[in-house]
């Protein structure tokens, strides 16, 4: 049998296409399928070709600030990486604020906030 593993994850945004334009950018993933949500809005699924995001907004959804209070439901969403400075570099040339910079084991991080202010965890566990 199989180990379980995280397939995707499935975030609702304001706006998919700047969303994946920004994962796309940061993290060099890729579009594995656009289209239709079931509920009428529209889904974006973007990442490798082994995990993924789904980004999602419904149909004439308007979302205000309290749709991405932080912690509601989640609290951030942990993105692997083997060149932390160099995701860095990336995350602030597209206008964003990294923050929490730190060092503990197993690895080094730092977080930012998207446009929707979801928050982001970027890790390494390579040592500098």
């Amino acid at each position: 049998m199989s180990k379980p593993r995280l397939e995707h994850v499935n975030v609702t945004v304001s706006d998919p296409e700047r969303a994946a334009r920004l994962l796309e950018t940061l993290f060099d993933w890729h579009v594995r399928w656009a289209g239709p949500a079931r509920d009428g809005g529209r889904t974006i699924h973007i990442g490798s070709d082994d995990d993924y995001i789904a980004l999602h907004t419904g149909r004439g959804a308007a979302y205000g600030p309290e749709t991405f209070a932080k912690g509601q439901p989640f609290n951030h969403v942990g993105v692997e990486v083997d060149d932390l400075a160099a995701i860095e570099a990336k995350v602030m040339a597209a206008g964003l604020k990294p923050f929490g910079h730190d060092t503990y084991d197993p690895g080094r991080r730092f977080y930012f906030l998207d446009p929707d202010g979801i928050e982001y965890e970027v890790v390494s566990y390579r040592t500098p």
